[in-house]
């Protein structure tokens, strides 16, 4: 089984950006984390500040070389009507996380315009979001 791992803008700064709202742990701390913990699985991490490659991305994803998509779109998540229409053309299981809960920060952040084409929204449980996601998304695989 093989999961895609994408990470939007900023996310390559963790560790460093805002540590009170993001944590102190680096992406390869939560690479290190998913691959430690879901030995049996090969992730494929693809981080990027590029709207552009990160559509790239799920569309190679739609070639069935892997299995699902896990992603942390950062301020993509709440403006990118662009990465919505690619992920809809996308059938795979599908889940989105965020590190902090997007319900209690701004306003703005709130909506997920992402989230609409995901199967469900993973927020505010820091490093442990991907980690639900990688169960969450196991769920969805098994009731297929």
């Amino acid at each position: 089984m093989k999961i895609l791992v994408l990470n939007g803008p900023n996310l390559n700064l963790l560790g460093k950006r805002d540590p009170a709202v993001y944590g102190s742990e680096t992406l390869t701390d939560i690479e290190n984390r998913l691959n430690e913990q879901f030995p049996d699985i090969k992730f494929e991490f693809i981080q990027s500040n590029h709207e552009g490659e990160l559509i790239d991305a799920i569309h190679e994803a739609r070639d069935g070389s892997v299995d699902a998509l896990i992603a942390n779109w950062g301020g993509f998540t709440h403006s990118s009507v662009a990465i919505h229409d690619a992920l809809e053309l996308l059938e795979i299981p599908k889940v989105e996380v965020h590190l902090s809960n997007i319900h209690a920060r701004e306003e703005f952040r709130e909506r997920s315009i992402t989230g609409k084409a995901m199967d469900g929204i993973i927020t505010g449980f820091g490093v442990d979001s991907y980690l639900l996601g990688v169960e969450a998304t196991l769920k969805i695989l098994a009731k297929k």
